[in-house]
């Protein structure tokens, strides 16, 4: 739980005690997930109040993690968010929790720049928080040590507390890693994990397969958090938490404050419908809360079961895998086809990736060619190699820049004559050169955004919906 001291400083701020720790690792794949799943899982067992953060773009691990603790986990991201973004994030997400788990992504260090800006070790320095390094020990004994020194020494002001080693393959090897440690890094070593396959989540194209998917997966968060309750030392690690810094922050911090009003104080006139299903679930928590705070309402949809279009006012169709659900979307033909006549009587759209596979005229998979909503006068194509991994900036007529992330194994094909939205600044977009596809009112693009990193993104979609609201007070779909 936060507790609060005022500031003497000139800007109205307050200290805040938020306790929190980063799990973090020397490289990717070393098993941080599956640590956070369990720690956040035990940690919530405890009775404790648990909120989880993902570092970076990623909507799957994000399922896990909010499964696990009972939370929705929010995204840190500095390329969308930027450092203020980071902390506003992070203090509406935390300041009711008893502790809160911030998983990192890739090595402590990687970061798209040499400087190290987007790493997960600036994300530790801008909340001050303590980082345990998850290290898998595979084939390794002595030169753990060597490898724990360079990252303790790389940048001395990264407060390393601890260190988690995975893939211990028995109590002799254990011992010495443990003597390595203890010898040569002084650094406390806060559990080792076996070498087990009950710590493994199956993995797909994109990463692990989202947990929303496949409720026969959540007795994997049980299996983890056994073992991880077992192995690690939760206790201590509570204690770190609780021992962090206070983070001096601003009074009322503007988190998703839009000319309308305070966070989330506006009433609703307006209704977005929003496919949450397993074909998609790729959806950023601030996202939905902009579009509230811009006098939205939503209203959540299956594409998959639901036969018909709710009554709604326009709709926001994120990302997902369609494409693994193809036949179940092309078979709910009376949905597409309320879609397609809503769109044609200009009821706006906003889609992201999967939603702008789902509104071209077919998905093409290993031959096998599915029906979609057919508005946008394209096809999309499944491919076995990535077609875009990584941020992408986008830029409108006025020069207004957006931010955003892209990572699809899809491209567009047959595309006909087009108007886009976004001139690709950074990333592939649709063709190389652009993004955003405009058709009627609808923007179908592969860029998802972040709602506090593309500010304006929430206000501009609910007015646009507004607008065509008052030329057509109802939207009557067709039969």
């Amino acid at each position: 739980m936060c507790i609060k001291e005022q500031s003497n400083q000139k800007v109205q701020s307050e200290a805040i005690i938020m306790p929190r720790i980063i799990i973090s690792a020397a490289h990717g794949r070393s098993g941080k997930t599956t640590v956070s799943i369990g720690l956040a899982a035990a940690l919530a067992k405890k009775g404790l109040n648990v909120q989880p953060f993902k570092k970076g773009p990623d909507y799957i691990d994000p399922s896990w993690l909010t499964a696990a603790a009972g939370n929705y986990c929010r995204n840190l991201d500095l390329f969308m968010t930027g450092q203020d973004g980071i902390k506003d994030t992070f203090v509406a997400g935390s300041c009711s929790a008893d502790i809160s788990i911030i998983e990192g992504n890739k090595g402590l260090y990687d970061s798209i720049d040499i400087e190290g800006e987007n790493s997960t070790a600036n994300i530790a320095r801008i909340l001050n928080s303590p980082v345990i390094l998850v290290i898998d020990s595979a084939r390794m004994t002595r030169s753990i040590a060597a490898l724990v020194n360079g990252y303790k020494n790389f940048e001395p002001d990264i407060n390393i507390a601890g260190v988690i080693l995975n893939n211990v393959s028995g109590s002799r090897h254990e011992a010495k890693l443990r003597a390595a440690l203890e010898r040569y890094c002084q650094i406390e070593v806060l559990g080792c994990l076996p070498r087990s396959s009950q710590l493994n989540i199956p993995e797909r194209h994109l990463g692990l397969i989202p947990q929303k998917e496949d409720s026969d997966l959540i007795p994997a968060i049980e299996n983890i958090r056994k073992i991880v309750e077992t192995n690690v030392n939760i206790d201590r690690i509570i204690e770190i938490a609780r021992n962090t810094a206070q983070l001096l922050i601003p009074l009322n911090p503007p988190l998703l404050k839009g000319e309308r009003g305070g966070l989330l104080d506006v009433p609703p006139d307006v209704k977005i419908g929003v496919p949450l299903d397993r074909a998609f679930s790729f959806y950023y928590l601030e996202n939905f809360d902009a579009l509230r705070n811009a006098g939205a309402e939503i209203v959540f949809f299956d594409a998959i079961n639901d036969k018909n279009l709710t009554d709604v006012d326009g709709l926001y169709i994120g990302g997902g895998f369609p494409e693994m659900f193809m036949d179940e979307l092309e078979a709910n033909a009376s949905l597409r086809r309320d879609i397609h006549n809503a769109i044609e009587n200009g009821m706006p759209v906003y889609a992201e990736c999967g939603g702008l596979m789902y509104l071209s005229r077919s998905i093409s998979w290993n031959g096998d060619v599915k029906k979609m909503v057919g508005v946008l006068p394209c096809d999309i194509e499944m491919t076995k190699k990535v077609q875009a991994h990584g941020y992408t900036v986008l830029q409108k007529a006025d020069e207004e820049e957006l931010r955003g992330h892209e990572f699809h194994y899809s491209r567009v094909r047959n595309l006909g004559d087009v108007k886009f939205l976004y001139k690709v600044i950074r990333g592939k977009g649709i063709d190389g050169k652009n993004d955003g596809i405009i058709y009627k009112n609808v923007i179908a693009s592969y860029a998802h955004l972040h709602a506090i990193g593309s500010p304006q993104w929430a206000e501009e979609f609910v007015e646009l919906i507004r607008e065509a609201k008052r030329e057509k007070q109802s939207y009557k779909v067709a039969v």
